[in-house]
């Protein structure tokens, strides 16, 4: 008995932390070697809208509707003086858009009153704007700036936990911790990408494409779950 549950052991029991996150960064290094944010946008302004009307919402709706939104409103001056319901019918197809309409004005005019209409560019400073969380705090300054912030929302949450890179994380902030002690620096903004990627499209919420990952030798959900019930 002892003998067939030895070989019954998978590589995800035997490898150590430091050794997972080195094979998962070496695969989503060669998966995904252009990682990016999929919301358009051609200035931090934008990039900050763009993140706010993202909330529950796909970045393939959120980039049908900027551009007319962008048009009226091309920078934070304008948005500012804008009228909520004239706003609110350029985004009345994203999803809470009563509520985004007033943290898109509210946020707006904090910048222009606190930072002379220039973005900020700390987590610090961007969560004092209506409508901003540290998740869209860390986007913003680890897309723009490239610093080493770690946004994490469901995908992430979901992703690094069942590969197993983070373990018993229960809340966003659990896991952006465990995931920046553990990555190198230098991969930290990168790595945001790399997981929303990996879930929107491989390891995704109801039916993950295992068989598709390049994790599953490693993969804790795979080698738990998926891999004994075959």
């Amino acid at each position: 008995m002892l003998y067939l549950n030895l070989f019954a052991i998978s590589p995800a029991d035997r490898m150590t932390r430091k050794e997972l996150y080195s094979y998962a960064i070496d695969y989503f290094q060669k998966q995904y070697p252009d990682a990016q944010t999929e919301l358009i946008y051609d200035n931090p302004f934008r990039l900050l809208v763009a993140v706010i009307l993202s909330a529950q919402c796909t970045d393939k709706r959120v980039n049908m509707t900027t551009p007319a939104l962008f048009k009226k409103y091309p920078d934070v001056k304008s948005m500012s003086s804008a009228e909520p319901g004239e706003l609110l019918q350029f985004i009345k197809s994203i999803s809470y858009p009563n509520n985004k309409t007033k943290h898109l004005i509210g946020m707006a005019k904090s910048i222009m009153e606190k930072f002379n209409g220039e973005i900020p560019m700390t987590v610090e400073e961007l969560i004092q704007l209506p409508g901003v969380g540290r998740k869209t705090a860390n986007v913003i300054t680890s897309v723009i700036d490239l610093q080493p912030n770690m946004a994490v929302d469901t995908h992430v949450f979901r992703v690094s936990a069942r590969i197993g890179l983070t373990k018993n994380a229960k809340t966003p902030l659990a896991t952006e911790k465990q995931l920046i002690k553990y990555l190198p620096e230098e991969y930290i903004y990168k790595a945001h990408h790399w997981l929303i990627l990996h879930g929107r499209y491989i390891c995704v919420a109801r039916k993950p494409k295992c068989n598709d990952c390049g994790l599953r030798p490693v993969c804790l959900f795979y080698n738990k779950i998926v891999r004994l019930q075959n």
